[in-house]
C-alpha cells in the first residue's frame, strides 16, 4: 500500500477546525501529539477556559507559516523526493570532495589502531552529514560532537562541524575547528577560502588574522582563555561551598570537561558553556 504525503494546507485547516482535539495530529501521524491535545482538552472543559481550542488555532498559523520544503523535511520524509537546487547540488559535491582527504596514517592511538577503522566504525559521522545536508544544523551538530568524542583527531569532522558552526553563525566555534582540522592534517586549505558553508566567516573581521596564521590560530583565543581562568576561580568557590558527596559529582563533570576540552572536541567557548550549567546546577 502507497503511502501518500501529507498536504500543508490540509493539515493546517485541520489544526484550525479541529485542532482542540488533536485532529490535525492524527492526520500527521503524531499518535502522542494527539493525546496530549486531548487530555488539554479535558483540562479546558473542567477549568472553563478553551486552551485547546488557542492551541489548536496557534499550530495551524504555525503550519500555514512553513515553507513547503521545511513541512516536508519534518512531516513527509521517506514519501516526498526533497527538491535540491543548484547551491544544494554545488555544497554535496564540495563536501564528497572533502571526504576523500586521506587520514594521516601517522596519527596512531595508543592500542596502535588504525585511525581510518576508528572513522569508519563512527556512527555518528554519516548521521551527522546526512543531517547537514538535509540543513537540519543544530542536530547535525550534536552529531558531529558525539563523533569526535569517538574520534578526536578525525580532520573531516572538525571540518564539517565548523561548517555547520558557520552555518548557524557561530564564528568563534568555526575557527576553532577549522584550527584544529588544519592542526590535525588539512593540506587544501583552499576549501578555507572556497567553501560555500564558510561564506560567513570569512567575512568576519577576525578572518585576516586566522587566514595570517596558516589558519591555526583562533582569533578568539586569548579573550577565551581569561574567561576560562574566570570560571575556573568560580567553579572553586562553588565547590568549597557544597557537600563532600556533590564536590565528588561536580569535580567528575569538570574533570570530563576539561579533558574534552585538551583533546580539542570542546572549543573554549562550549567549554566556558558547559562549565557555567555545571556550576550552577
Amino acid at each position: 500500500m502507497n503511502m501518500v504525503p501529507k498536504n500543508k494546507v490540509t493539515a493546517a485547516m485541520l489544526a484550525f477546525f479541529t485542532g482542540f482535539m488533536g485532529g490535525h495530529k492524527l492526520y500527521l501521524g503524531h499518535t502522542g501529539g494527539f493525546i496530549g491535545l486531548m487530555i488539554l482538552l479535558i483540562v479546558s472543559i473542567n477549568v472553563g477556559i478553551p486552551i485547546s481550542l488557542f492551541v489548536g488555532v496557534m499550530q495551524g498559523i504555525r503550519l500555514l507559516n512553513m515553507s513547503e520544503q521545511d513541512f516536508d523535511k519534518r512531516y513527509n520524509r521517506g514519501y516526498v523526493q526533497i527538491k535540491r537546487g543548484p547551491l544544494e547540488a554545488r555544497r554535496d559535491a564540495q563536501m564528497e570532495k572533502y571526504e576523500q582527504i586521506p587520514v594521516n596514517k601517522q596519527r596512531r592511538s595508543s592500542g596502535g589502531s588504525n585511525p581510518v577503522n576508528v572513522l569508519r566504525a563512527n556512527p555518528y559521522k554519516n548521521s551527522g552529514i546526512k543531517k547537514y545536508k538535509d540543513f537540519d544544523l543544530e542536530d547535525a551538530i550534536v552529531d558531529f560532537r558525539k563523533g569526535l568524542e569517538i574520534a578526536p583527531n578525525d580532520v573531516a569532522l572538525h571540518f564539517n562541524i565548523a561548517c555547520a558552526y558557520s552555518l548557524t553563525e557561530k564564528k568563534s566555534l568555526a575557527y576553532h575547528h577549522l584550527s584544529r582540522a588544519v592542526s590535525l592534517g588539512l593540506k587544501d586549505l583552499d576549501r578555507i577560502l572556497s567553501h560555500d558553508d564558510l561564506a560567513f566567516v570569512r567575512i568576519q573581521p577576525e578572518f585576516e588574522k586566522f587566514k595570517s596564521s596558516g589558519f591555526r590560530v583562533n582569533p578568539f583565543t586569548s579573550f577565551q582563555d581569561s574567561e576560562a581562568t574566570s570560571s575556573q576561580q568560580e567553579a572553586e568557590k562553588v565547590l568549597s561551598e557544597q557537600s563532600p558527596d556533590m564536590d565528588d559529582k561536580l569535580l567528575a563533570q569538570l574533570n570530563k570537561l576539561s579533558q574534552l576540552r585538551k583533546k580539542g572536541i570542546l572549543s573554549e567557548d562550549e567549554f566556558i558553556f558547559e562549565r557555567k550549567k555545571i556550576i550552577r546546577i
